[in-house]
């Protein structure tokens, strides 16, 4: 038997969970919702996702619009075990009641607050923690990657403090506002809320973090400094990243110098959308001293938080109980695998 699931929200992150949870055996996609008659309905009418209605009347401008759709966001939720929500950041708290009314599990995204689940999900560093619960909160794309390379350097090596620099993208490159097209601004609220939000997954790990908002659309760049509770050298690094699932490394040696160049690498690869779900790590940006070590990393902000989806489910609905071998799955199903 399969679990059903609702996507409420057919937008940048909705449209990828919907196509990664439809390629994988043990759960099926039973609808999709959206508020008004985009493209992004459209699409995903010729994806094959039946399509509902945020509300009921949202259902006139679709009919207007010639779309057809399968109902509501009522009728959608009847038919499911569990939603995931991917709508706008703050609006999911709105969407809560509703499926505890219907007795319905759900995923919320990192724009909603730690408190709206009570638990926040990474599927390497504290998988279990989701383990049947009913509402279960997926960090946002950069927690996911601070996460999923401290993790394994904690559990391998051991980390005394963490600081990283956040270089954050402006806007997505769909969106026509939010990005400064000639500024850089800081975040002047200090720390950030990056580092209680890795905090969430990791509450013992001490980090700090801060943060500049930049003209681009593509990817979060961070720069990371971390003092290791020993001395360590950069092939153990190296070596330990280059085990670490959803974690890639690349090279500038290899002409991999920037963000625009991973996306291109991406396009490359065949890779649905010119996604790239893993965080890429640049080896020969590694350094080493003693216990002290630095790195950059780069985050696809569309995608990187969709295989953590696939796997909260997995965790929430107990499907598996090893998260590596969710994981494994996980990636098999979408061409994520190593």
């Amino acid at each position: 038997m399969k679990i059903r699931v609702g996507v409420n929200g057919f937008g940048t992150i909705g449209k990828r969970a919907a196509w990664a949870v439809s390629k994988q055996d043990d759960m099926e996609v039973v609808g999709v919702t959206k508020t008004r008659p985009s493209f992004e309905a459209r699409n995903a009418i010729k994806e094959g996702f039946p399509l509902f209605a945020a509300c009921a009347e949202d259902v006139t401008e679709f009919d207007k619009a010639g779309i057809k759709t399968s109902g509501t966001l009522d009728d959608l939720i009847s038919k499911c075990d569990i939603v995931i929500d991917t709508t706008p950041g703050g609006v999911g708290a709105d969407y809560k009641p509703k499926y505890e009314k219907a007795g319905v599990k759900a995923i919320f995204q990192g724009g909603e607050d730690h408190s709206i689940a009570g638990i926040s999900f990474n599927a390497i560093a504290n998988y279990h923690e989701s383990w049947g619960a009913s509402f279960v909160r997926v960090v946002s794309c950069n927690t996911t990657g601070l996460c999923r390379t401290l993790y394994p350097l904690d559990k391998a090596i051991g980390i005394q403090r963490v600081i990283a620099s956040l270089v954050r993208r402006g806007a997505d490159p769909g969106d026509k506002k939010g990005s400064m097209l000639n500024s850089i601004e800081p975040a002047l609220k200090l720390p950030t809320h990056h580092g209680p939000d890795v905090q969430t997954i990791m509450p013992w790990l001490k980090i700090q973090t801060m943060a500049v908002v930049t003209p681009t659309t593509l990817m979060h760049v961070h720069c990371i400094a971390v003092d290791l509770k020993r001395e360590a050298k950069e092939d153990e690094v190296l070596g330990v990243l280059s085990k670490s699932p959803r974690v890639r490394l690349i090279s500038g040696k290899d002409g991999v110098r920037s963000t625009g160049q991973i996306m291109e690498l991406a396009r490359d690869m065949g890779n649905l959308r010119g996604d790239m779900m893993d965080i890429c790590v640049w080896k020969d940006g590694i350094k080493v001293t003693g216990n002290q070590m630095f790195y950059y990393q780069a985050i696809h902000q569309e995608s990187d938080v969709v295989p953590e989806n696939v796997d909260c489910i997995r965790a929430m609905c107990k499907l598996e109980q090893d998260p590596l071998k969710s994981i494994a799955k996980t990636d098999k199903a979408i061409g994520l695998a190593k």
